[in-house]
């Protein structure tokens, strides 16, 4: 069972370099991040873009309603200024309320152009929130919207922060993004963590970093596919990449250590509808690192006994079958492959569509003996899962098979199964 389903992996990404001989070469125009400011700009959809236009203020639509395990039901509003209020300068910020926890979260602060041509906008802001334990998240990468957040639902470990930090964003040329951002952050744990150093348990921690994050995408093309219609497509990885340096003694900051990320992402759209993407991400953590600022691989399975009690919605990106807080690393390579076929007519307004995934992580923790009070295990063998998606079946609702297998397989069939709903809506 297990070479079937190593063979099967193998054969995606096999297909996917296949398909792609005799294809134009193609990348797209999107994908990269922009400033809030020209997101708000655009006259799209507010499904589409994430926000809702009032007057000189345009609403987020992210911030409105939220639920996970710690808060329960979240709600709030929140936003930026456009150009009605001031041509250079952006007002923004967001107030939430969790009715589980029973408290209010807030980050307000502006932004400033500070060079028109090179879309340079410096912002400073306060943040007072709640974060997941082991995210790592890539400063430069896209403003990803969704009627849905999969993920948020199910997560369980959360740490609470407050945060000043100052940025610059820019574009150094069409093709390249960057970010500069120096922060400070206080760190509290709602669970009974410790990070030991030099003999001293840290529940509560001060970090002082600098990050700087760029992202390259590096050829634009666009193809016309069999139903005549211009598609943006990308032939060569879009490459990002961050360095965060935390130095002790800065403002009280309790560690020193350095954090790299590097992450390559890949997509082959065919003129006949279909496409193939690739995802390759490593992630590396050296020094004082407290397990609230290591990685983890996206896991996205409830922690539940049973699979009925474990259908959620499946994530983008994420682990269907690893289990939340199952593991942590401070080294961390992932690889994730996704196909997707043309849809199939099934009727005149019922076309479901059918994609295979691959995904396989490994990594590794220094000295988990310093990481005291929340257990979880160590990846340093392949974590290998092979998933089959069913979307747009009805109103962009679709279903999830996932299947986990290989040095991670547990002795429970039930156990390895992720079973979920997805939805996926085009306005």
């Amino acid at each position: 069972m297990r070479k079937i389903l190593f063979l099967f992996s193998f054969l995606i990404g096999l297909s996917a370099f296949a398909q792609e001989t005799n294809e134009t070469k193609n990348d797209t125009v999107s994908g990269v991040k922009e400033t809030v400011s020209e997101i708000s700009e655009k006259k799209g959809h507010p499904f589409t873009t994430g926000y809702f236009p009032v007057g000189f203020f345009d609403i987020d639509l992210k911030t409105l309603f939220k639920y996970n395990a710690h808060e329960g039901f979240r709600l709030g509003v929140g936003g930026v200024t456009n150009k009605k209020l001031f041509e250079n300068y952006k007002l923004g910020g967001y107030i939430a309320y969790g009715f589980k926890d029973e408290t209010f979260k807030y980050s307000l602060g502006g932004s400033a152009l500070v060079n028109k041509e090179k879309k340079a906008w410096v912002s400073l802001y306060y943040t007072d929130d709640i974060k997941e334990i082991g995210t790592y998240d890539f400063l430069t990468d896209a403003r990803f919207y969704s009627l849905f957040e999969p993920r948020l639902l199910n997560i369980t470990q959360f740490y609470k922060y407050t945060q000043w930090q100052v940025n610059i964003q820019s574009e150094l040329s069409p093709k390249i993004l960057t970010e500069l951002r120096v922060q400070h952050t206080d760190v509290g744990n709602f669970e009974n963590y410790y990070f030991i150093k030099d003999g001293k348990g840290y529940n509560e921690y001060k970090l002082a970093e600098a990050i700087l994050s760029f992202r390259v995408k590096l050829q634009t093309d666009s193809i016309v596919n069999d139903d005549g219609i211009k598609v943006a497509t990308d032939v060569l990885p879009k490459v990002s990449a961050q360095i965060t340096k935390a130095f002790k003694g800065i403002a009280d900051s309790d560690f020193n250590y350095a954090k790299f990320g590097l992450k390559l992402d890949y997509e082959i759209a065919r003129k006949n509808i279909s496409s193939t993407s690739f995802l390759l991400q490593g992630e590396l953590a050296t020094g004082d690192v407290p397990l609230t600022h290591l990685f983890h691989a996206f896991p996205n399975q409830p922690t539940k006994e049973n699979i009925s009690k474990r259908f959620s919605v499946a994530g983008v990106q994420s682990f269907e079958t690893m289990y939340f807080g199952e593991f942590y690393s401070d080294k961390l390579a992932m690889l994730q492959m996704k196909h997707t076929f043309r849809r199939f007519k099934l009727g005149e307004n019922w076309k479901p569509e059918v994609v295979v995934i691959s995904r396989h992580a490994i990594g590794d923790i220094s000295d988990s003996g310093r990481h005291f009070g929340i257990p979880f295990n160590n990846l340093d063998h392949p974590y290998n899962e092979a998933g089959l998606e069913l979307n747009k079946i009805a109103l962009g609702f679709g279903l999830s098979f996932a299947y986990r297998y290989g040095y991670y397989n547990l002795p429970s069939f039930e156990d390895n199964v992720s079973f979920k709903f997805t939805f996926n809506l085009k306005i």
